[in-house]
């Protein structure tokens, strides 16, 4: 009767220990928020904070890739998953979709915040 007791308080003490420790899909560097990869990541104006989806499809992913999630990945915090329309899944910030820009060469670069007054640097 106390293993199975045990056994869930190791898991709740291993759960929290891990949502301390991951912060996310993403970390900052420098005051932005970046990808596993080390590059930047961006939000879009024209995305609907908290609707559950992107705008950004077709062309304009094709430009600014989505920070894609897992079939087995949750929202954890601030970090929410939402479903595009393709019905794969994407990272979103604070119910903000998150993205990459073809453009950036290397990690560090910032080359899409401003573009078209409509992309903005993802920050914390």
């Amino acid at each position: 009767m106390r293993l199975p007791l045990l056994a869930s308080l190791a898991s709740a003490v291993l759960l929290s220990a891990c949502a301390s420790i991951y912060g996310g899909p993403a970390r900052v560097s420098d005051g932005v928020f970046v990808g596993p990869n080390g590059m930047t990541l961006y939000t879009f104006d024209r995305d609907t904070m908290a609707s559950g989806k992107s705008s950004c499809n077709g062309q304009c992913a094709a430009n600014w890739p989505p920070l894609m999630a897992g079939p087995g990945d949750s929202g954890m915090g601030d970090w929410s998953v939402v479903v595009r329309d393709d019905g794969s899944r994407q990272w979103a910030y604070r119910g903000k979709p998150v993205y990459y820009w073809v453009r950036d060469a290397k990690p560090g670069d910032r080359t899409g915040d401003g573009v078209n007054n409509v992309w903005r640097l993802a920050r914390p």
